[in-house]
């Protein structure tokens, strides 16, 4: 019989440990294993990392649309960059934070309310 050859799996972008200073969650709580990048814009400069679906274990409620991300689904985390915990961190459909924006905000409205 023979042996199917290796697969080696490359992390996507991620930083090395030493970029990672003393802010950053350990990687086994805080890594999600992708692209993370710094957004400048007019609500603040924001951390951005995009989550593959292979590493997305959880479901998750988008804050763009109120939808939820299931697991298993490519996603954004995004948390203002001047914070300090994982509280501030929220779950987004990669659509729906580049609209974010463009977005009237959100009224929060009993049911029986009428929209005007």
């Amino acid at each position: 019989m023979g042996m199917s050859p290796r697969k080696n799996r490359r992390q996507l972008g991620g930083p090395s440990a030493g970029d990672r200073g003393g802010t950053e969650d350990p990687p086994a709580s805080g890594w999600f294993g992708g692209f993370q990048d710094t957004e400048e814009a007019t609500d603040g400069d924001w951390i951005v990392r995009q989550v593959a679906g292979t590493n997305a274990t959880k479901a998750y409620r988008c804050p763009g649309c109120d939808q939820e991300i299931p697991p298993g689904i490519g996603h954004l985390v995004a948390w203002p960059a001047d914070s300090r915990g994982a509280d501030d961190r929220r779950h987004w459909h990669k659509p729906c934070w580049q609209a974010r924006l463009r977005r009237a905000p959100r009224t929060k409205r009993s049911r029986n309310a009428p929209r005007h």
